[in-house]
């Protein structure tokens, strides 16, 4: 159980405290000089130390005090020191405070304002060790999944990465589908790495396709192939991603763009493994594990008739979800400092001054870790110094503010979509629900970037 240390020469002060903290249920230890007390501190556990200034007689100087505090903040930089001080070294004490001691109380002392500030250090002292024990145990846990299974280089060091990644490895040894959502940059494609990586078919092809980058003309031909003479410069036969994929695996990013014909085809895929060639009449069957990848919401898209339900399911065997960077600010610095290394090899990379921490962890990050990894490089390319600040990174003066509210409006933006939704895309209905004329609600939307898209009539 964590203690209050006190250090106090004078048995009657010592004795006085003792019998205060005693009555208050604060357990305490004492030490007559700064070398016991060091002694202590080093055997631990100190919740706080309470520590005269003075331990000479005739002392009034504070100096033995002012090294013992040196002393205690260099073996445990963390560790809430109080000062007890008369009015001679009340100078020195002042300076401490500066230098990071907690506090300091003029003797002789006021019995509440000790015991309440003595709780309220030790019980957030306790905080602290519950919190930096869970990050061990966090980060003996990252270390164990990575020893066993290969992360394909992922840095993380959140708790909601850590499920997930947790998830990916478990579930990659089953041969089923996999959806991996999310907004992009965040991540979803080194997820799609992760699961092949780690699945039976680690040593087949692995296939990637961006769907939404290919033109829906041409898109059947590139999935499941094309017959000579299928189309116009089809001079021969040509085998299509999910042949090229057989006994392996094939990553379909941007899945919910696929046209309804596409869509029917790779249900079809999905189901038995057979499609037929653009222009021809030849079943063919392959053995192909699919992971899909979309930052829509399917299910909303599934409502507007824009996917199928039957394919969403066929798909959403298990599905991935990759949180925004904004919603896991424990992985901001560790992917910074991992992009500094990388791409300031083979030179030492350049530190990050506090100002710059501050000003990534306080960005909203809307284009997610790939806004982040092309902040740091420009950084690089750009500046020659050996620490980057805030400019360095982009972020003027204003960007803390602007961050602030940028994460205001993302907030605002889903509340508001939700509630479009809700009302099956009557912008009348909902800002009647919001007490606006219809004309301020287009306003809104239109400052927070939401569009409506509007279906063709049957």
């Amino acid at each position: 159980m964590s203690t209050v240390l006190i250090v106090e020469d004078d048995p009657a002060v010592a004795q006085a405290l003792g019998i205060l903290l005693d009555l208050h249920d604060l357990p305490c230890r004492f030490a007559r000089t700064p070398a016991e007390a060091l002694a202590a501190a080093a055997e631990g556990p100190v919740a706080v130390v309470l520590q005269d200034m003075n331990f000479r007689p005739g002392a009034t100087s504070g100096a033995e005090g002012a090294a013992l505090f040196r002393d205690l903040k260099r073996h445990d930089p963390s560790l809430p020191v109080l000062l007890m001080t008369a009015w001679t070294s009340l100078e020195t004490a002042v300076a401490l405070v500066r230098e990071g001691a907690t506090d300091y109380f003029g003797k002789p002392w006021d019995d509440a304002k000790l015991v309440a500030s003595l709780k309220n250090l030790v019980r957030l002292r306790a905080l602290e060790d519950e919190s930096a024990r869970t990050k061990r145990e966090r980060a003996s846990s990252r270390a164990e999944l990575a020893a066993g299974h290969d992360l394909c280089g992922l840095v993380y060091e959140s708790e909601a990465m850590h499920r997930l990644v947790s998830l990916a490895v478990k579930i990659a040894p089953a041969d089923v589908p996999v959806l991996v959502t999310g907004p992009n940059g965040a991540g979803k494609e080194r997820l799609a790495d992760i699961v092949q990586a780690n699945s039976r078919r680690k040593d087949g092809p692995f296939v990637k396709v961006n769907a939404g980058a290919l033109p829906h003309d041409l898109l059947e031909s590139e999935l499941f192939g094309a017959d000579a003479g299928a189309y116009t410069g089809a001079t021969r036969a040509r085998p299509g991603r999910f042949e090229a994929a057989d006994g392996g695996t094939l990553f379909l990013d941007e899945i919910a763009t696929l046209p309804p014909e596409g869509q029917v085809k790779l249900l079809r895929v999905l189901q038995s493994g057979a499609f037929e060639r653009l222009g021809s009449t030849q079943t063919r069957r392959v053995d192909v594990r699919v992971i899909g990848a979309t930052n829509a919401v399917l299910a909303e898209q599934i409502r507007r008739g824009l996917f199928r339900e039957d394919l969403y399911f066929r798909l959403n065997v298990v599905e991935l979800s990759v949180p925004p960077l904004r919603d896991r600010p424990d992985d901001v610095l560790p992917l910074a400092t991992a992009f500094l290394a990388a791409f300031a090899a083979p030179r030492p990379a350049p530190a990050l001054s506090p100002a710059a921490q501050r000003a990534l962890l306080s960005n909203a990050w809307p284009g997610n870790v790939r806004e982040l990894e092309n902040r740091v490089r420009r950084a690089l390319l750009v500046e020659g110094g050996d620490v980057l600040g805030p400019a360095s990174l982009g972020f003027g003066e204003a960007s803390l503010p602007r961050a602030r509210e940028a994460r205001a409006d993302a907030s605002e933006r889903a509340s508001l979509e939700a509630l479009i939704v809700r009302h099956d895309g009557s912008v009348s209905q909902a800002a009647e629900e919001l007490g606006l004329s219809r004309q301020a609600l287009y306003r809104r939307m239109e400052k927070l970037g939401i569009s409506l898209e509007r279906r063709p009539r049957d």
